[in-house]
């Protein structure tokens, strides 16, 4: 894998790895399948590697990134011999830490920052993924510690309620707002609101890095 990802073409493998890890977290929906915390801990593994790989040009994130993955692991298979529902917290904090060091670092290197390709423009995209995994995890931790705080949404272990987190983060991030999972406690409705000008935000910022960089390689060119 290391091999094949370049800085040409790394935010693809990256994206890929977000969407499989999403579509995972489905599967006990529709396959019914009673294995869900193995299978969303193996595919959470991939896809700590492939950004591992995919950002190892970034040496400042890089090495922050690996502690973090590192130290989730370590939780993991202690959450293993030791089923605690409290371990759960921990592991979820870690995967919030190493989507943000991720989206920090793809950030870096396609905001604002030389000239456009295809690639950075998968990069947008990646980022986006990442906003809405990164607050699927905060909701996943409000319920952690108040049961109550959604309608629609119950306290369950933290790999049997990934799709539906999942789910109402991206319906809140594009401002859908369907209504079947709503916020009831103050702290859930901050977070939520707080998602939905993010990504309002968040589509303002990628057009006017994406319209930036189309005018310094006009005038590049023009020169």
């Amino acid at each position: 894998m290391g091999k094949r990802i370049s800085e040409k073409n790394n935010f693809y493998y990256l994206t890929a790895a977000l969407v499989v890890l999403l579509v995972s977290s489905s599967l006990e929906q529709v396959l019914k399948i009673g294995f869900l915390d193995l299978v969303l801990q193996g595919v959470t593994v991939l896809n700590f590697v492939v950004c591992l790989v995919s950002l190892r040009f970034d040496k400042h994130w890089y090495r922050f990134l690996l502690l973090i993955a590192i130290c989730w692991g370590l939780v993991s298979i202690t959450k293993v011999i030791f089923p605690l529902r409290q371990i759960d917290t921990l592991i979820l904090v870690l995967m919030f830490t190493f989507f943000w060091g991720t989206f920090k670092s793809i950030a870096r290197q396609i905001l604002f920052t030389g000239s456009i390709d295809t690639n950075k423009v998968v990069g947008s995209l990646a980022l986006f993924l990442l906003l809405g995994l990164m607050w699927a995890i905060a909701y996943l931790l409000i319920l952690e510690f108040s049961a109550d705080s959604f309608t629609g949404m119950v306290q369950l272990p933290w790999g049997e309620n990934f799709s539906n987190a999942a789910y109402f983060s991206f319906v809140t991030l594009t401002t859908l707002g369907y209504g079947d999972i709503s916020p009831t406690s103050p702290v859930a409705q901050v977070i939520v609101y707080l998602e939905a000008i993010a990504g309002v935000f968040y589509m303002a910022i990628v057009v006017a890095s994406l319209v930036g960089a189309s005018q310094t390689n006009q005038e590049k060119n023009d020169g």
